[in-house]
């Protein structure tokens, strides 16, 4: 498992999250963040990161006009694409289970390119919004790849058609939103959920119609639906709070999470911790801190994380890749011989 932050600065940093057997007597398993990388990969400030979650790719938006493409495997640059005409402000892959497909990345022209991820080939080029060039601002993709939503930062939403490279439809929201995704309940219900402030609305993806409308005490800035039904979301509150997104209700919360705005969440579903399997939580905040929370611990009053990084950065974007990167090694040593 990876994660990869980007920063103001223009740094990117990935880590690897391994288990680290302590010594005898104890012989205790514990986590640790281990660096893959870091270095100033943009010209400008870093505003948003991808990883496909079955693979060992990941991408960075910048504000110097370019996405950047990087091998987590191999800790490798594999160089930008020069495309966009202005910066970068939102990424999406999808993926069909371990192979990603396509890349998405939107940028502050309005425009948002579609990119082949097999040789990242741009397949088209669309506007997101009729209102001229109006930004995207977030950028999700369902499951099945015919479709992409984006929410713009003047208010807009639209529903893409990624078989077609068009609009297939647009409104106006009540208030701007700053992130959108698409999740299951835990019923496995097709949803969306986007955020609007200190508001996060549950969706019901085949109307829009509003099945739940989740009031948070501050701004939220970054959120991140698991596979059992709950949505983990973190702000300017500094806390992370689980959602069920069934009900609508607080299931759990970390109170003073970080000591500062919490800027990105990643969840792995499914972590093998040696007994059972849990549900890790990764949180990045402002002042350069990443900590990997146990989901299982999220219920107690001073839960402790797992592991922890501190990049002394100011964070402004964080993305995972829940497949093991050794899996990956070994996959492409194999591909190669072939």
């Amino acid at each position: 498992m990876a994660l990869v932050a980007g920063s103001y600065e223009r740094f990117i940093w990935g880590f690897s999250l391994k288990t680290i057997t302590a010594t005898a007597p104890s012989s205790e398993e514990n986590l640790a963040l281990a660096p893959l990388f870091s270095y100033p990969a943009h010209a400008g400030p870093i505003r948003c990161v991808a990883a496909a979650p079955r693979a060992g790719l990941a991408a960075s938006g910048g504000a110097d006009d370019s996405v950047r493409l990087y091998d987590l495997p191999t800790a490798a640059d594999l160089g930008p694409l020069l495309d966009p005409s202005a910066a970068v402000s939102a990424l999406a892959f999808h993926s069909i289970g371990p192979v990603p497909r396509n890349l998405l990345a939107a940028s502050d022209d309005g425009l948002l390119h579609l990119y082949d991820a097999d040789g990242f080939a741009l397949l088209s080029s669309l506007r997101v919004f009729p209102r001229g060039r109006e930004a995207a601002d977030a950028v999700a993709v369902h499951p099945s790849g015919r479709v992409a939503l984006a929410v713009g930062r003047a208010g807009g939403l639209a529903m893409l058609n990624l078989l077609r490279g068009r609009r297939s439809f647009a409104c106006r929201l009540e208030r701007p939103a700053s992130a959108v995704a698409y999740a299951e309940d835990a019923a496995g219900g097709d949803r969306f959920v986007m955020a609007s402030e200190e508001k996060v609305t549950v969706h019901d993806s085949e109307d829009a119609r509003i099945i739940h409308e989740m009031r948070c005490d501050k701004r939220v800035l970054a959120f991140a639906p698991a596979k059992n039904g709950v949505l983990y979301t973190g702000g300017e509150d500094r806390g992370i709070t689980a959602w069920d997104m069934s009900s609508g209700k607080v299931s759990s919360r970390i109170a003073g999470a970080h000591s500062t705005r919490v800027k990105g969440i990643v969840v792995f579903d499914n972590w093998n911790d040696g007994s059972e399997l849990s549900t890790l939580v990764a949180s990045a905040s402002s002042d350069g801190m990443i900590r990997i929370w146990d989901a299982r611990m999220i219920g107690n009053e001073k839960p402790t994380p797992l592991a922890e990084a501190n990049t002394k950065a100011r964070l402004t974007c964080l993305a995972g890749t829940s497949l093991k990167l050794l899996f990956v090694i070994l996959l492409k040593l194999i591909n190669s011989s072939l």
